[in-house]
């Protein structure tokens, strides 16, 4: 992070996504609304879009849209990689605890992201969402910039008006239709901000509801991976239970209602924050939305399926990966979308599955 700021960064317009979730969607988002307005932005995003045939690029725009990571810089410099990047534009998605490995609570999240705020310039511009309460709690400490809010009773907002489309308002004043791809209130909310970043940047946002009816998404969000037999296997990378709860949402909300799917959610616990259990008492409610769950348990050290007990007989562990694979597939039917979760890349399993339903089509299983 310090040599990007040094090198790269220190002549540009940075344009910085930040928050516990939806950094990559949002700074994917931001990107391809640039790149349709003819900007040919600079960026580094923490993970694969579809609109992009990289992931990280330099240009000779005075843009550059960086995702903004609260990790830690580096062994030897315990502070967020995100306060070398020095934005002129600062979004901050949402915060809640998470990287039990490197911050002891909440309040020393909200810390590094005080710190993060205190970078950005007068001349500068911090989006935030309206009903964040860490988010306030942080801008409270100290903001020397002008605040724009988004999301529920903020500046900007969206409404639906089907399940594949919403208007967006800025101060009450509609500015168009956001018909797209992309399914969930977080992605709606996402888009809010990356609309509101790019005006800052002085992309009309007119043009940015126009370039976001083609985004067309990143890797491992929602991600298809196959379909046998009627039975869809979605790939998508939620490993906290907010995230994990609004995917299962924003599956369950592209439902046909003459169609109504069963969800079946397969969660690998794999993420530092999971393997040490600190959010063990929120990981069934986070699940509620699935019909049914399935738990790879291998390797953690507390015990899940007393966690996930209020879910009842919904809700299957196992710690060896082939019987997990046959307990989803004997179980999936045509209609089905098998939702696979996890930060890792959980031993192959997409393709394994998709495997064992074509077996099982086929008469081997």
């Amino acid at each position: 992070p310090q040599w990007l700021a040094e090198h790269v960064l220190i002549s540009k317009w940075v344009l910085a996504v930040s928050g516990t979730h939806g950094k990559t969607t949002t700074s994917s988002m931001l990107a391809w609304i640039l790149e349709c307005a003819g900007k040919r932005t600079g960026f580094l995003i923490g993970g694969l879009t579809n609109d992009f045939e990289v992931s990280a690029r330099a240009s000779q725009s005075p843009l550059f849209v960086i995702e903004a990571d609260e990790y830690d810089t580096a062994f030897f410099d315990k502070r967020s990689k995100f306060v070398h990047y020095r934005p002129r534009t600062a979004l901050i998605n949402n915060i809640e605890f998470d990287h039990a490995d490197i911050f002891c609570d909440l309040a020393a999240i909200e810390t590094q992201f005080h710190h993060f705020v205190r970078t950005v310039p007068r001349t500068g511009r911090i989006l935030v969402p309206a009903a964040d309460e860490a988010v306030q709690r942080v801008l409270e400490r100290g903001c020397w910039c002008p605040v724009e809010t988004f999301g529920e009773g903020g500046m900007w907002q969206g409404e639906d008006t089907d399940d594949r489309a919403c208007r967006i308002k800025r101060a009450g004043r509609t500015l168009g239709e956001l018909r797209w791809l992309q399914q969930g209130v977080h992605n709606r909310r996402n888009a809010l901000g990356a609309i509101a970043a790019a005006a800052h940047a002085g992309v009309a946002p007119e043009a940015s509801i126009e370039a976001l009816a083609s985004f067309s998404g990143v890797r491992r969000r929602m991600e298809l991976r196959g379909e046998v037999g009627g039975i869809r296997v979605y790939d998508d990378f939620a490993h906290h239970p907010t995230a994990i709860a609004a995917t299962l949402e924003g599956l369950r909300a592209a439902s046909q209602p003459e169609r109504p799917q069963r969800i079946l959610a397969v969660l690998e616990p794999r993420s530092n924050t999971m393997k040490l259990g600190v959010m063990k008492e929120r990981l069934a409610a986070s699940l509620a939305g699935a019909d049914q769950v399935f738990c790879f348990t291998q390797g953690l050290g507390w015990d899940v399926q007393s966690a996930l007990a209020a879910l009842g007989a919904r809700a299957r562990c196992e710690d060896d990966l082939e019987r997990l694979v046959a307990a989803v597939a004997a179980q999936a039917r045509a209609g089905d979308s098998v939702l696979v979760m996890s930060n890792g890349a959980f031993g192959g399993i997409h393709d394994k599955l998709l495997a064992a339903l074509g077996g099982r089509a086929c008469g081997a299983v």
